[in-house]
């Protein structure tokens, strides 16, 4: 048979675009499915984290991370639940990534904490023992442009249909609020003040008591919220 298609070269095409599609289909179908959607609620990010995401982006952190974690028990092992295509609804774009120069930091909200990130940042090969990771003290002192972030978030609301300044898990509260600009401001200070209160450098802390979110701070909120 094999000899057959090798002398008929559009059959033989016919072949593998027929073989290429079934496994397609049964690739994507079961994305479709209930069981494919997220365990939990999935939310917006806030706007700080949104300021932490474009951060994210800008420094190319998704050069050598990925976000997608396959559905292999090495990679399960090592990341926790595979990934599921839900939890990506509100990633514009999305980070899964091609390639892994650092670890999949798809659920590294689970397992890593708010110093652990500060340390990290300031000092990659001193927190991973080898780490090639270029240092990112700049974080520390370069302010986040909340208006941007802002006008992101009311973007997305209005285009896209995303879930801010809605009740999205039926209990009664609003899970992630946007409303005015003055309002958003307020919200992302007060999740700023919550990360700082787990950092240790003063030079931040000073900074969001004048009025001021550092980089580093935006970066740790968005980073906190991969769950």
């Amino acid at each position: 048979m094999f000899h057959w298609l090798e002398q008929r070269p559009f059959f033989f095409a016919v072949g593998v675009f027929l073989v290429f599609s079934f496994a397609g289909i049964v690739e994507i179908i079961p994305n479709f499915a209930k069981q494919a959607q997220p365990l939990v609620g999935t939310k917006p990010y806030t706007v700080l984290e949104l300021a932490g995401k474009n951060l994210y982006i800008k420094e190319n952190c998704n050069s050598c991370h990925s976000q997608m974690i396959r559905p292999f028990k090495s990679e399960t092992d090592r990341y926790g639940m595979y990934s599921l295509s839900g939890e990506y609804a509100y990633d514009r774009p999305f980070l899964w990534g091609s390639k892994r120069t650092g670890p999949d930091l798809m659920r590294v909200g689970n397992y890593r904490t708010t110093d652990w990130h500060e340390h990290h940042m300031l000092d990659p090969a001193g927190t991973v023992s080898g780490s090639i990771m270029p240092k990112y003290g700049h974080m520390f002192s370069n302010i986040v442009e909340i208006d941007n972030a802002y006008g992101e978030a009311v973007t997305v609301k209005k285009v896209f249909n995303t879930p801010y300044d809605y009740d999205i898990d039926g209990d009664g509260a609003v899970d992630v609020p946007l409303g005015s600009y003055e309002e958003a401001k307020a919200h992302a200070f007060s999740q700023a003040k919550e990360i700082v209160a787990d950092m240790k450098s003063e030079s931040v802390k000073d900074a969001i008591v004048n009025g001021e979110i550092p980089e580093i701070v935006a970066i740790i909120a968005y980073m906190n919220s991969l769950k």
